[in-house]
Formats: structure tokens, C-alpha cells, sequence
């Protein structure tokens, strides 16, 4: 009866790629999808750009295929490491491979998803969610990350 919204957002609070699932759905599921939907239109001529230069994300991203579809694009992560998938990897000693980096400073910048997911439920309609249908809701999301892209 809930639905969830991923999304990416760049470091000036604008959300480039929206995804609305039911709420019972895993984070990480829709990981691809959201990575896919970018698209930064260039200045002059030119296909958009389709690859962030890195990321931030939280532990609900700290999977193997997640880290693996980011080692493949080229892009710079930076994704805090589950506590029993820490566990796991160290009660299997030197075979459990080295841990992943992390970057403190890169990470606190992920606060900017934070804020945009404010931003957006400052439209009422986001907020309430009174749409029934999840490509409403949709739409409803993409005209209030409209006008955020506009305002800044």
C-alpha cells in the first residue's frame, strides 16, 4: 500500500533520474535503473552525459552487484560497509579480500540526497501522496522536480 522513490541527485539538490516503486521493494533492485535514467544535457552539441564522476550512497547500496556495476561504468564510490558483511569478510581471514574504501568526506556530501527529498515534499502533493496510481505519483514527483530545476 506504500511506495518508495529513488533517485540520484547532483550536487546542487536537482534530481536527474526518478523511480517509483511499490514499497515492499528492495533499495538495491533498483539501483541500474536509477544509474540508467541519467542524463545531463551538454552546453553546446553532443549526446548527454550518462556517467556521474562518483557517488555517495548509503548501506542499503552495499552489495556486491551494486559495487560491481560502479567498478564497471568507472565511476568513484563511496559506500559504508554493512556491519555483518564486515564480519563476514573477516572471519574468513586473508581470503575475505580487503575492505572497501571510504571516503568520510565525500560521504557527509550525501546529505544533498537528504535536503532534495525535502525539497520535494515541500510540494504538498509529494507529501500526502494522494495518488492512487503509482505513474501518477510519478508524474506528480517529476512536475516538483521540475520546478525545483527551474528555481536554482
Amino acid at each position: 500500500m506504500t511506495s518508495k522513490l529513488h533517485l540520484s541527485v547532483d550536487g546542487r539538490c536537482r534530481p536527474p533520474s526518478l523511480v517509483v516503486t511499490p514499497g515492499q521493494r528492495a533499495d538495491c533492485t533498483q539501483f541500474k535503473p536509477v544509474l540508467e535514467k541519467i542524463r545531463v544535457p551538454r552546453p553546446r552539441q553532443g549526446r548527454p552525459r550518462r556517467k556521474a564522476d562518483s557517488l555517495a550512497a548509503d548501506k542499503a547500496y552495499s552489495n556486491g552487484p551494486c559495487r560491481h556495476c560502479l567498478r564497471r561504468r568507472g565511476i568513484r564510490h563511496t559506500i559504508p560497509e554493512k556491519t555483518n558483511s564486515r564480519a563476514s569478510r573477516l572471519r574468513k581471514g586473508s581470503r575475505g579480500g580487503r575492505p572497501p574504501g571510504f571516503d568520510e568526506e565525500r560521504y557527509n556530501k550525501r546529505n544533498t540526497v537528504e535536503r532534495t527529498i525535502n525539497r520535494l515534499k515541500q510540494s504538498r502533493a509529494v507529501a500526502t501522496r494522494y495518488d492512487k496510481r503509482g505513474y501518477v505519483f510519478l508524474g506528480t514527483v517529476t512536475a516538483a522536480s521540475l520546478a525545483i530545476w527551474l528555481r536554482s
